[in-house]
């Protein structure tokens, strides 16, 4: 195996990944672009209120649950310290993009017992992508991680 492969998991690898911001925010553009589509029907883009600068952000994120077409549920991997989870704490009205369809929505941001439940069903739906995505938040964290705060959007 080269080197890469000798000095690196695949956990590290998607460590690095969630923390290098080209490759995380790459995801932005097509969406902005009207490709979202491509990346699957699980992602969306949140596009929320910055809350120092007022202006509009952006984050795409996995949906971990689509309860009904009009609810998406996000997990935020970096707690609540992630910059989008903080700015939807301040200002909970965003836009979510699904595919190619930009929704007003509401965000709120589910207590401990509802995000366990939320994860919970992410975990028995989705086992492999749970275990990779796992890996990789581990890696991050340099601690297991044991909670995830998670976000529902009702979309309007």
């Amino acid at each position: 195996m080269g080197r890469i492969g000798a000095n690196f998991s695949p956990s590290t690898l998607a460590a690095r990944a969630l923390q290098t911001r080209g490759l995380v925010r790459a995801p932005i553009w097509l969406f902005r672009h009207g490709l979202g589509f491509v990346l699957g029907p699980r992602m969306v883009m949140i596009e929320h209120i910055g809350r120092t600068s007022g202006e509009p952000r952006y984050v795409v994120l996995e949906a971990a649950d689509r309860p009904d077409a009009d609810t998406v549920v996000v997990s935020s991997g970096f707690g609540e310290r992630a910059q989008w989870y903080r700015n939807l704490r301040a200002t909970p009205r965003c836009h979510v993009t699904v595919g190619r369809t930009r929704r007003e929505a509401t965000a709120e941001l589910l207590d401990r017992e509802a995000s366990e439940e939320a994860l919970d069903r992410y975990k028995r739906q989705h086992p492999a992508a749970w275990k990779g995505l796992k890996a990789a938040l581990d890696e991050a964290w340099g601690e297991p991680v044991e909670h995830l705060p998670m976000v529902r959007f009702r979309l309007h």
